[in-house]
Formats: structure tokens, C-alpha cells, sequence
């Protein structure tokens, strides 16, 4: 009898990503909250080391892997958003009164639920805004009800300190793979961007190769992917940062070649995918290029291939590419992302849930009742996962956790063996985070080591019972009927905007103007929006399917719309192909998008 399968939002709680071990994170995370407790205790303030270590650690859940100057801002902003959340959570414990009361717990209470209702909307505008937005919200529970010595703005200093310290590192320290490249200095600054690129031109040979193949769509969605991380990594406008945009953007017309090739569904030859895979070396090592395969040139998506590996060559020898459009997020943009639908929801559910737990917490432990409103804060984030897997896993991970801390702290010795501990914790975050359940344990561990540095007494049993409060309360909000009796506002958000970027982008391809070669620039730059809207609307659909089902009902249907657009702008893409070659748009091609467009009307 066969097993039935497990149901979504269980089966991806007990999923984990599988990755290598990223070292140079592990080194950077031993380095970073651990000697800086150390440095707070050796100078006789274990307040100050904390709040070190406590900047440094939660920048150290934000680091990735990717471009060092990236981690400026992808880092930096979210520090220094918990550095002001610092502030005012310090100046609102003063204004309340700085203790427990009715009248405190009021003020608090009102003021957390605004704060979340910010900074949940604020949330909603991207990746950086949405991990300071969090940060924002965690340091205010931190500030105000972290019993601390420090006034505010030293608060404040000493967190962005601690985080500034892991970012020193996270740009200073040489990866592994700057000893493979020619050349010495500060070369190794874009080791990452390098890599971004790089892989690009991996991604469409793995494209060309699966041409025919039943894997050709995840290998089209990989490469969209890898466009996306590219197009984010490369910022600045440097020497190194043009030469590795214009690889970049010579990668497009190749992009475009091989999912043309893979829309045919008829496989290549094997030496097709030659040219890219040596065109990825290049920019990996800082190597010559060298002899590219000879060209086939029997349909118009091998030609188009050809003509754009020839193209690539002469930028990689110095040649100049044509121009990008930018991708700009104007100040209306992101206010409208804020107060949109998807904002508005994220919002009210994010203030409603911090400011329940800031109640719940003050009735329970009105003198150490930051723990429960920073957990909620954390729980309540879309982007660690669909609602139930992420409290199952948070729930999980602190019982694991706080257990094992119990255990440990009654053999360590204090304070050395807190430290050590710490040290442990950092170096183990960056490998911790392919399972939220084992980030969260890992993550226990270190803050009951800072609670306990900084003169709190063990209190494992209460974070436990404090974070199933948590948990319970996130659902409770997470599952009640958003604005105006609807859910799903974010789903529908994702889907209409890819729906308006396909057909930008089929209108452009069926316009007159598409195969002139001054306008290729503008049809690769609305193809990229196109893709990397999809991409998002999926990531959200695919989020909302794996809800609770009286959750993810609100997303029904949203699937289909994202196939049905997906071969839209794949159909496109093969279009436009053809009217480069032949200067016209192939009959088929036509027939083919509108039916599309009709089915998506439909």
C-alpha cells in the first residue's frame, strides 16, 4: 500500500537545504560574538560585551554568501536600524515609567503595536528592508525591557559596534578563491560579484544542455535565478564593477539564445555549451578567454547563440557592451510597496502580533519580558518559511536549545565557559541556517549565554514556555481574515506585477521596434523584469501552497496564472529570437502568444 505523502506545510518544516560548509563564514562567525563578550568581560563591563556581541550576532544571521561590498548595505542597514531601535526602546521604558505597572504596560503595549504596524509595512519593500525592519523591532524589545546599565545611545553604539565589527571581517578577510586568481591588492574585494557573473554563464550552458530534456524549465528557472543574483551583486561604479557589468550584460543576448533553444525542445550539440562554460572560467580566474568552440548555425536559436558568444568574446577582450537600463526603485515605488495590499497585510498582522505578545509578556514577567515579543517578531516573517512550518521549527528549536543550554551551563564554568560557548555559537550560525529548527537551537544557546554573561539568572524553562506563547499568538493573527474579510494580499501583489512586466515585455517584442539592434538593450532589460517578477510571484505562490490549508485556499488558482505566464515570456523570448533572424515575427510565434494572452484573460 502505498505511503500517503506528507502534507505541504509539514513537509517543509522537515526540510533542510543542502549545502557545502561555508567556511569562510564559520571563521568569521568564531571571531565576531565571542571575542567581543570576551573583550566586555576582560575590561569589566559585561553589559557592554554583550550588547557587542548581541550587534555582531545578529549580523551574523543576516550574512550570505555573495559580493564583500554588498554586505554594506545588506548588513550595514539593518545594523544601524537596530542601533535607533536601540534608542527607542530605551527612551520608551523611560518615558513608561522604566518598571512594571499598569500604566507601563499600556504604553508599551500601544506603542510596540504601532512600531509593528511600521515595521511591518516598511517590511515589504525588499530583502534589506525586511531584515531591518525586523532588527528595528527586536533591539526595541531589547531596549526596553533588557535590564542594562547603559543609557540609550551608548545601547545603540555598542550594538552598531558589534556589527560593524563582523562586517570589518566579512569585507577584509581573503576567500579561498583569490589564491586562484592572477593578480594581487584588493583584487579579492569583488571575489563574489566575479562569481555572481560566473555563474550566468554556467547557468545558460546548463540550459543549452538540457534543450530537449525534461529538466529544461527548473534549468531555465536556475538561470533566471542566476541572473537575479548577478544583476543584485554588481553595485558601485568602479573599474572592476564595469568591467564585471559589461560580462554581465554580454550575457544577456546568450541568456536569451538558450532559452529559445530549450522552448524548441530539440536537443543541441554537445559543443554548443562549450563557449559558455569557458567564457564562465574566464571570469572566475581572470584568464584569457582562449579559442571558443566552432560554431553550428543550423536553426535561428543556434545562430543567435553563436552571433552572441562572438559578441561576449570581444567585451572579455575589451570591448565594449551595449548599454543597460537600470533597474531604479523610486521614493513612490517603495512608499507604494509599503502601503500597498501586500504591506498593509504584512503590517497589521507583524503589529498585531507584537504588541499582543508585548501584553501577554508584561502580565507574565513584567520585569523580564522582552524574550516573547522579540520571538513573535522573528515568527511573524514570511521569508523563513509558511507560518506553521516556522513555529513548529522555532518551537522545536528552542525546547532543543534551552535544554541543551541547561545541561551546559551547569558544567561551564563562568564566565570562560559562557564565552567559549558564545564563540561556538557564532562559528555554527552560518551552517545552522539550512534548518530554521537548528538555527533556532544554535541561536538559544548564544542569547541564554549573553542573558546569563550579563547578570540575568538561568531561565531556560521560562524562554520555553515564552516561546510556545509566542508561537501560539503568531498563529492566532497569522490565520485571522486580512483587511477587509481578504488574505493573500501579497500573493495577488507578486502575480500582478509579473502579469504587467510579461506583457510590457510582449508588447515591446511585438512592436516594430524589437529587432532593431538600438532597442535590443530595452527588450533584454524587460525580459529581465519579466523573469525576475515571475520568479517572485512563484517564491510567494509556492510560500501561500504551503500554508495551513485554511491559508493557502486564499492562493488557489495563483499556481496556474504563474505557468500560464511562465510560458508567455518563454514564447516571447523564442519570438524575439526569430525576429532577429529572419526580421519579422514568425506566424507560429504569434499564434502561440496569443493564445497565451487569452488563456491568461481567460
Amino acid at each position: 500500500m502505498p505511503r500517503r505523502p506528507l502534507p505541504l506545510w509539514l513537509g517543509h518544516a522537515l526540510r533542510a537545504q543542502r549545502a557545502p560548509v561555508p567556511w569562510p563564514a564559520v571563521v568569521r562567525g568564531a571571531l565576531a560574538a565571542g571575542p567581543l563578550l570576551l573583550a566586555g568581560v576582560l575590561a569589566g563591563s559585561p553589559s557592554s560585551g554583550v550588547l557587542l556581541a548581541l550587534g555582531a550576532m545578529l549580523a551574523g544571521v543576516n550574512d550570505r554568501p555573495g559580493p564583500r561590498l554588498a554586505a554594506l548595505t545588506r548588513l550595514g542597514g539593518p545594523a544601524l536600524a537596530g542601533g535607533a531601535g536601540m534608542v527607542v526602546g530605551t527612551a520608551l521604558s523611560t518615558f513608561a515609567g522604566g518598571g512594571a505597572g499598569f500604566g507601563y504596560g499600556v504604553v508599551i503595549v500601544a506603542a510596540f503595536a504601532v512600531l509593528g504596524l511600521v515595521g511591518g509595512a516598511v517590511s515589504a519593500v525588499g530583502p534589506v528592508a525586511s531584515a531591518a525592519g525586523t532588527q528595528v523591532l527586536v533591539t526595541v524589545a531589547i531596549g526596553a525591557g533588557m535590564p542594562l546599565p547603559e543609557a540609550g545611545w551608548q545601547r545603540a553604539l555598542l550594538f552598531v559596534g558589534g556589527a560593524a565589527w563582523l562586517i570589518l571581517l566579512r569585507v577584509a578577510l581573503p576567500s579561498p578563491a583569490a589564491a586562484r586568481r592572477p593578480g594581487r591588492g584588493l583584487g579579492y574585494l569583488y571575489d563574489g560579484e566575479r562569481l555572481a557573473v560566473a555563474a550566468v554563464y554556467d547557468a545558460v550552458a546548463q540550459l543549452i544542455e538540457a534543450a530537449g530534456r525534461t529538466d529544461s524549465r527548473a534549468r531555465r528557472a536556475a538561470l533566471t535565478a542566476a541572473l537575479d543574483q548577478a544583476q543584485d551583486a554588481l553595485r558601485g561604479d568602479g573599474a572592476a564593477t564595469r568591467r564585471l557589468r559589461a560580462q554581465y550584460v554580454a550575457a544577456l543576448p546568450l541568456a536569451e539564445a538558450a532559452t529559445a533553444l530549450a522552448w524548441a525542445g530539440t536537443t543541441v550539440p554537445e559543443r554548443a555549451a562549450e563557449g559558455p562554460r569557458r567564457l564562465a572560467a574566464a571570469v572566475r580566474t581572470g584568464f584569457a578567454v582562449g579559442p571558443l568552440p566552432a560554431p553550428t548555425r543550423s536553426a535561428a536559436g543556434l545562430r543567435a547563440l553563436d552571433e552572441a558568444l562572438l559578441r561576449a568574446a570581444e567585451v572579455f577582450d575589451g570591448g565594449r557592451a551595449p548599454a543597460q537600463p537600470r533597474r531604479g526603485n523610486s521614493p513612490r515605488t517603495v512608499l507604494g510597496r509599503a502601503v500597498g495590499p501586500g504591506g498593509r497585510e504584512y503590517g497589521l498582522r507583524v503589529g498585531l502580533s507584537f504588541g499582543a505578545s508585548a501584553a501577554v509578556a508584561q502580565a507574565l514577567h513584567p520585569l523580564h519580558w522582552y524574550w516573547l515579543p522579540a520571538t513573535a517578531v522573528f515568527l511573524v516573517k514570511p521569508d523563513l518559511g509558511p507560518l506553521a512550518s516556522r513555529a513548529l521549527c522555532r518551537a522545536a528549536g528552542t525546547v532543543a536549545g534551552a535544554a541543551a543550554f541547561a545541561g551546559l551551563a551547569a558544567l561551564l564554568p563562568r564566565p570562560g565557559g559562557l564565552v567559549a560557548l558564545v564563540a561556538l555559537c557564532g562559528a555554527l550560525i552560518p551552517v545552522a541556517t539550512r534548518h530554521f529548527a537548528a538555527q533556532t537551537a544554535v541561536v538559544t544557546v548564544l542569547v541564554l549565554s549573553l542573558v546569563m554573561v550579563g547578570g540575568e539568572p538561568q531561565a531556560s524553562a521560562g524562554r520555553i514556555t515564552e516561546t510556545l506563547l509566542a508561537c501560539a499568538i503568531v498563529l492566532v493573527a497569522g490565520h485571522l481574515p486580512g483587511p477587509g474579510g481578504h488574505r493573500g494580499g501579497g500573493v495577488r501583489v507578486r502575480v500582478a506585477v509579473a502579469r504587467e512586466a510579461a506583457h510590457a515585455y510582449v508588447r515591446h517584442v511585438l512592436s516594430e521596434d524589437s529587432g532593431r539592434p538600438q532597442d535590443r538593450a530595452r527588450r533584454w532589460a524587460l525580459r529581465r523584469e519579466a523573469y525576475r517578477t515571475l520568479a517572485q510571484a512563484r517564491a510567494a505562490v509556492d510560500l501561500a501552497a504551503a500554508e495551513l490549508p485554511v491559508v493557502a485556499r486564499h492562493s488557489d488558482g495563483a499556481h496556474r496564472v504563474t505557468v500560464v505566464l511562465e510560458r508567455l515570456v518563454d514564447t516571447t523570448t523564442a519570438c524575439a529570437v526569430q525576429v532577429d533572424d529572419t526580421g519579422r515575427v514568425p506566424r507560429r510565434c504569434a499564434e502561440r502568444i496569443g493564445g497565451l494572452l487569452a488563456e491568461l484573460a481567460a
